[in-house]
């Protein structure tokens, strides 16, 4: 159930965009936000997994206040070098080679992936590049008994080294712009690997959600062709449409989602036009499955990630 009861009594107005994801809250300048306020925007994140800000005036300065008032900051990436003097301001340029045009949730190769993101549009194409988000609570909750209980007992290996499908860097020189093999060379260069509970129960909410998306690579005690397998047919339940919300891009919006609920994707349909969106991400912690079992590392020390403080 959507906890929006919290959020009608601290006052925040919102909007929902679709039935079971996304809404618009109005009447809020992130600029100026009070303790009160700052509670009822993190209930309406819980409630509706995504929400967004029209019209905001926020600077990268601006971005890091508010994103601070919802938790403890992470530094920018594990692996990406900070393109800006914000340590905590993750920069994805186009020209730059950065994209994000595969579903996913947020560094869940590491540990301890991110509580909440908190993206800014900075240069958006006249058309195109909008982003879509997914909720990962009502796609356990669609799923078949016999196929819930199988998830349940599954476990996961996520990395950054196989992201994209795209090992060898090497190969690719003739298929990639400069920018874009410099990112992908960036992105691979430290290689982490974490294993997590494919259905993770939500700290604050109690409620079972699948983690998976595209930095998950194989399952536990699975060969591989079979790991593929069962990770897609999990993960088609992410994306059926009726779990899904997208999101029509101005300069100046401002969306903050929960990275333990939902998986997103940044639709690359804007060649020749400049995208640039900035992010900051909350602390988070170690999933912990139905069982009570931890996410644990396999590969990579993310200690330095994980606070940016």
């Amino acid at each position: 159930m959507a906890i929006d009861t919290p959020v009608a009594r601290i006052g925040v107005r919102s909007e929902r965009l679709t039935g079971r994801i996304g809404a618009v809250l109005a009447d809020i300048d992130l600029r100026h936000v009070d303790e009160g306020t700052v509670a009822g925007i993190r209930q309406a994140i819980l409630a509706h997994r995504v929400v967004f800000f029209r019209d905001q005036q926020l600077d990268a300065a601006g971005q890091i206040a508010f994103a601070r008032k919802l938790g403890p900051l992470t530094h920018a990436h594990p692996t990406l070098p900070a393109q800006t003097e914000d340590p905590e301001i993750f920069d994805l340029d186009s020209l730059a080679g950065a994209s994000a045009a595969h579903w996913h949730t947020d560094v869940t190769f590491v540990e301890q992936p991110p509580t909440f993101s908190v993206l800014r549009a900075v240069v958006i194409p006249e058309v195109g590049g909008d982003t879509l988000w997914a909720n990962t609570v009502a796609a356990y909750r669609d799923l078949p008994p016999v196929l819930r209980q199988l998830a349940e007992s599954l476990r996961a290996v996520h990395t950054n080294g196989q992201d994209y499908g795209r090992v060898d860097v090497a190969a690719l020189k003739g298929s990639l712009s400069p920018e874009q093999l410099e990112y992908l060379t960036n992105f691979v260069s430290t290689v982490y690997e974490t294993e997590h509970p494919v259905v993770r129960v939500h700290p604050e909410t109690g409620e079972p959600a699948l983690l998976l998306g595209g930095f998950a690579q194989r399952l536990v005690g699975h060969p591989s062709s079979e790991s593929v397998d069962l990770i897609r047919t999990l993960q088609r339940y992410v994306t059926r449409p009726e779990n899904t919300v997208r999101w029509r891009w101005r300069e100046g919006d401002v969306v903050v989602w929960d990275n333990r609920s939902t998986q997103h994707y940044a639709v690359a349909d804007y060649a020749g036009q400049r995208r640039r969106v900035q992010r900051v991400t909350t602390a988070g912690e170690a999933a912990t499955g139905l069982d009570g079992r931890s996410s644990f590392s396999l590969a990579g020390d993310a200690s330095r990630y994980y606070t940016a403080n």
